[in-house]
């Protein structure tokens, strides 16, 4: 029962990091995809479209104040896109490492707790029975 229960918690955070490692992908890959429309300064606002997922959640002053700031960050980006040409492509690479990291330390959680509650089995068998005894 135990093992099952600590299985499944890890399986549901290493999902959950899974979504979180792809959502900021997703988020950083359309910021970069952009970047370049933006260097042409707040006229060129309009030509970067907000993704229809993220619009749906916004309120329309929180999209002003967004459009606004994207727009005044134009240079700037600009500038790291000169420096670095290939930002857009390490990206997923940066994104794919992260979610190994993750996922690593967390399959390394998992086992040994895995462990671990097979030791505390083995230290307290009479322990259980009692337990057990007690309920009935």
């Amino acid at each position: 029962m135990f093992y099952a229960i600590s299985w499944f918690l890890s399986s549901a955070l290493l999902a959950l990091w899974s979504l979180t490692c792809w959502g900021l992908y997703a988020v950083t890959a359309w910021a970069v995809s952009g970047a370049g429309v933006l260097a042409g300064g707040a006229s060129a606002m309009n030509a970067v479209p907000v993704p229809d997922w993220l619009r749906g959640w916004m309120p329309p002053g929180l999209a002003q104040e967004f459009g606004a700031v994207i727009a005044s960050m134009g240079s700037m980006v600009q500038a790291a896109l000169e420096a670095v040409p290939v930002l857009a492509g390490a990206g997923a690479v940066l994104a794919w490492a992260v979610w190994g990291i993750g996922a690593v330390i967390l399959v390394a959680l998992a086992v040994g707790f895995h462990v671990l509650i097979a030791l505390l089995q083995r230290r307290r068998p009479n322990a259980i029975a009692t337990a057990a005894a007690i309920v009935r």
